[in-house]
């Protein structure tokens, strides 16, 4: 990072993989469609440990370690930058250690205030709206919540590095807050858009940042749909029994060979294309959520960001 890095009134969003997949779709669409590039890497040395190693056609290579990467967003009008940390693991260990060295390196960068996006599950139904719950560190921004469309988040927790990370913050003096995308609790091992959704728009508006979520409502519709149609069929058929047709809708392992050649070329299109115009990163990410791949992308997904366009 340069040392003579000047940045306008900057917030930093923090997010991590969690329920319904919530806080890191945010973030990852937040970073697509503000094109991003990539700031840094926080090292992980100390925070994780090696636990398994990966068998590709019987051939065992060692697991690498969770990454932890900083992208920026540099406000052409220059009115706000924005910051996003997205981390792909919460470490076992040493958390509060490690949300220190986040806020340091957020008050090194002048940065203002400090987000974190997490899920809130409840007995909501797909065809309902998500509201979005709202928790602050300090009484200007609850303020400015409570002046929003939102739900206060008036007692309880916030588990993992989502609440942690805050209350360091607020220990520095660095204001900021938590908004929860609410999904349907029967449904809380699927990604649930959204929840992303409705996360996203308080953000933008509290951030007086505009982000087209045209796409990110698109995916939205159509996932509320099928889940809709399974629930109905769960109840119609099964009452309150879990339906098999249900666990294809669950995360699984990833599948060695899993993809035909005519995906793969869909998927190396798609990189050229976004390699061209950063603003397609989203519709890569989507395809490759779909071919339930993106783990096996991800380095290449986030490279996309390591310079500015």
């Amino acid at each position: 990072m340069s040392d003579d890095l000047q940045l306008n009134k900057p917030w930093m969003v923090a997010v991590w993989p969690g329920i319904g997949q919530v806080a890191i779709s945010a973030g990852y669409y937040l970073m697509a469609k503000l094109g991003t590039h990539m700031l840094a890497e926080l090292p992980p040395e100390g925070l994780f440990d090696v636990d398994h190693v990966d068998v590709k056609r019987g051939l065992i290579r060692t697991g690498r370690l969770p990454r932890n990467r900083l992208f920026l967003w540099k406000d052409p009008k220059g009115d706000r930058d924005i910051v996003i940390f997205v981390g792909e693991a919460q470490p076992p260990t040493g958390k509060h250690g490690f949300c220190r060295q986040i806020v340091r390196f957020g008050q090194d960068l002048g940065v203002e205030r400090i987000f974190t996006f997490a899920a809130m599950a409840s007995e909501m139904r797909p065809e309902d709206h998500s509201r979005v719950f709202g928790a602050a560190v300090d009484r200007e921004s609850l303020r400015e919540l409570k002046e929003l469309d939102l739900e206060i988040m008036e007692e309880g927790r916030i588990g993992g590095l989502n609440g942690i990370l805050l209350g360091i913050a607020g220990e520095s003096g660095v204001r900021g807050a938590c908004l929860l995308g609410e999904m349907p609790q029967m449904f809380a091992q699927l990604p649930y858009p959204q929840a992303s959704l409705a996360v996203l728009r308080v953000f933008s508006q509290l951030a007086g940042v505009h982000v087209d979520v045209t796409e990110l409502a698109e995916q939205a519709e159509a996932v509320d749909e099928k889940l809709g149609e399974l629930l109905a069929s769960v109840e119609r058929a099964m009452g309150q029994q879990e339906p098999e047709e249900l666990e294809t809708w669950r995360s699984h392992p990833e599948e060695e060979d899993s993809l035909s050649a005519s995906e793969r070329r869909r998927i190396e299109d798609l990189f050229a294309q976004v390699r061209q115009d950063r603003s397609k990163a989203y519709e890569l990410k989507r395809e490759l959520d779909r071919l339930e791949v993106f783990q096996e992308y991800e380095d290449r997904f986030l490279d996309l960001f390591k310079k500015p366009q």
